[in-house]
């Protein structure tokens, strides 16, 4: 197979064959992804900010 024919062949399947998701699919997903990277973020935060009060707290005892 010559590369013409794999870029003919590859554009005939991205338009014909592949089954595109709707916008709004795509923009649920999208604000999903963007809360749940949000949630994440601020549970690593708390959990670095308790851990960083708690290695102040032990190197003051010393």
């Amino acid at each position: 197979m010559n590369v013409k024919n794999f870029v003919v062949e590859s554009i005939d399947e991205m338009k014909n064959k592949v089954t595109w998701p709707k916008y709004s699919s795509l923009q649920n997903s999208a604000v999903l992804v963007l809360v749940a990277s949000l949630i994440f973020a601020l549970v690593i935060g708390v959990i670095d900010l308790g851990f960083e009060n708690l290695m102040k707290w032990f190197y003051d005892l010393f």
